[in-house]
């Protein structure tokens, strides 16, 4: 369910530009991260750096749009979106606070959360995320400068690199565990 929620406002993005004007589809995106922001508050949890980093993108991109350049090409928005959001994930991993660690952090308890192998997973985790966003932002950057290829190669690559990073988010943790074990109490630091 996270996933999704995570992953909600760029389909609807992705999907909406298809189908209507890159305005509503930009504000349908910029609503979807908000009303995700205000489940985490309602539901207690910690604000996340994604989905305000998100919400500022489609934000300032929408904005751009409506009183800078109404004719940007929905191929150039898709670049700019992807850019923003490539930006906020590395941002976190210098900033020292790997954007999945806000997510993996209100799955599992307080111990595991302070075991230093927890940070060394979401930094691999973001990594992946980050390799992910690449891909996705080469293959619209290739659309948008070989505007012979099908919308549908632009398409596959994002398919593929979303669900690849979903994957590896999903397998890594437990292949952790699988190799490593959960280490014995003693083995904490104290907090």
């Amino acid at each position: 369910m996270t996933i999704f929620l995570i992953l909600a406002p760029y389909g609807v993005l992705a999907a909406l530009l298809l189908l209507t004007s890159a305005t509503v589809s930009l504000l349908c995106a910029t609503i979807i991260c908000l009303g995700v922001i205000a489940l985490d508050i309602a539901r207690g949890r910690t604000i996340k750096i994604l989905g305000i980093g998100s919400a500022v993108v489609f934000t300032a991109v929408g904005l751009y749009l409506t009183f800078v350049d109404p004719t940007l090409s929905t191929m150039a928005i898709r670049v700019t979106v992807d850019s923003g959001i490539l930006l906020v994930s590395l941002l976190s991993i210098l900033l020292r606070h790997p954007f999945t660690r806000q997510y993996a952090i209100e799955m599992v308890d307080a111990e595991t959360a302070r075991l230093p192998s927890f940070n060394h997973v979401n930094y691999l985790i973001a990594w992946a995320w980050i390799g992910a966003s690449l891909l996705m932002l080469l293959g619209n950057v290739t659309l948008l400068y070989v505007p012979g290829l099908p919308l549908w190669t632009g398409l596959l690559v994002a398919f593929a690199a979303r669900n690849s990073a979903v994957y590896f988010t999903r397998w890594y943790p437990d292949y952790r565990r699988a190799k490593y074990g959960t280490p014995p109490a003693n083995a904490l630091p104290s907090p």
